[in-house]
């Protein structure tokens, strides 16, 4: 298989379209036609990481963290960003990355995340807005049928746990061909037409628009389709930052903190005073998620789970939440388990390898 391939197989998952405008997913350098002799997955890109993918005979990397983030001006090795480019590039290693899109969706980091720690009952803590549309078209009854599917088949007419939803009103169109028009119904250079039709409404998402109308133009008998597409201020339920969910049953503050110090395998967390109240609404966010904290109170959560606080920021809690931060790598080390789930469902027989090293540059003496 090629390149491309593993790209369009992740990216099925966590469309690039939902990263954040500051980020650099995607493929970071190589060629996507090249053919791949094997995947390794880990979280960073590192020196130790190519070496690791070499001599288990991979030539393509998948990670979390973007290697490059901001334009190189020199490949002259002084740092581990120019280094790690100048040896990917001496021995044909392709370096892919998935970043903040697989932050963005909601089976993405967050639900490993929340899964690890047991909760239930999960959903996105901060949905965004901007990502839903409504698409309106308009086809002959004979064709209707024909246009729904094709509009389903190509992902529009999600909500949540339910496909195919429309909105059908019956109607009458019109309209005059001119003599240099091929009109499915009706004959050019004659009078008005009047045509009984559907109007068909669904919900699409960003990620699925341009295949959607795609779909509407190859099914639809007309010369010129009709449409409208709208933006909607509707948070999208499935995309967004951060993660709330409950735990199974409630427990003491110190109890889970045990918890997660045990579930992420993390060597120390760092947190704000208890409240002496039991734990039951717990709030995650992989990575650096202090921008979500008043997200998390008004939520309702007990704790907020995430990394990379600043001193100052923890006073923000105020007494309302119990702020816990167990470091950037612990919060994300699981989502190797991601890209290994949806690579190994595509290509079962492949080799895919979770790297053996920890790319963590913080270390704890405890």
């Amino acid at each position: 298989m090629t390149v491309k391939e593993i790209i369009s197989t992740i990216e099925a998952f966590a469309p690039p379209v939902y990263q954040e405008s500051y980020d650099n997913s995607g493929l970071q350098l190589g060629n996507t036609t090249d053919e791949v002799t094997g995947i390794l997955i880990s979280l960073d890109v590192t020196e130790e990481i190519v070496a690791e993918a070499m001599a288990r005979g991979c030539n393509m990397i998948v990670a979390h963290h973007p290697l490059i983030f901001s334009g190189l001006k020199q490949l002259s090795g002084r740092n581990y960003v120019e280094r790690v480019v100048r040896i990917a590039i001496k021995n044909d290693i392709n370096i892919y990355a998935a970043h903040t899109n697989l932050d963005n969706v909601y089976k993405g980091v967050n639900a490993k995340f929340a899964e690890k720690l047991g909760l239930i009952n999960t959903r996105i803590l901060s949905p965004k807005s901007d990502i839903l549309s409504k698409l309106y078209t308009y086809a002959p009854l004979s064709a209707a049928d024909g246009v729904r599917d094709a509009m389903f088949a190509a992902g529009a007419g999600n909500i949540s746990e339910y496909s195919e939803c429309s909105f059908n009103t019956t109607g009458t169109g019109t309209f005059r061909a001119s003599a240099g028009a091929n009109p499915a119904i009706g004959i050019a250079g004659c009078e008005r037409e009047s045509v009984a039709e559907v109007r068909i409404e669904v919900l699409v998402s960003r990620h699925t628009e341009a295949a959607v109308l795609q779909a509407i133009r190859a099914a639809h008998p007309y010369e010129e389709v009709a449409y409208e597409l709208v933006r909607l201020p509707n948070p999208a339920a499935e995309i967004g930052s951060g993660m709330i969910g409950e735990l199974p049953q409630p427990l003491q503050e110190q109890e889970m903190l045990a918890l997660i110090k045990k579930q992420m395998n993390t060597g120390c967390i760092k947190h704000t005073s208890f409240g002496g109240r039991l734990v039951s609404k717990v709030a995650i966010c992989g990575g650096s998620g202090g921008f979500l904290l008043s997200q998390a109170i008004r939520a309702g959560a007990d704790i907020f789970i995430t990394a990379d606080y600043k001193y100052h920021q923890f006073f923000d809690a105020e007494g309302k939440i119990v702020i816990a931060d167990i470091g950037h790598y612990e919060s994300e080390q699981y989502t190797s388990e991601i890209f290994e789930a949806i690579l190994k469902k595509k290509f079962p027989n492949f080799a895919i390898l979770l790297s053996n090293l920890s790319t963590n540059p913080v270390k704890y003496f405890c």
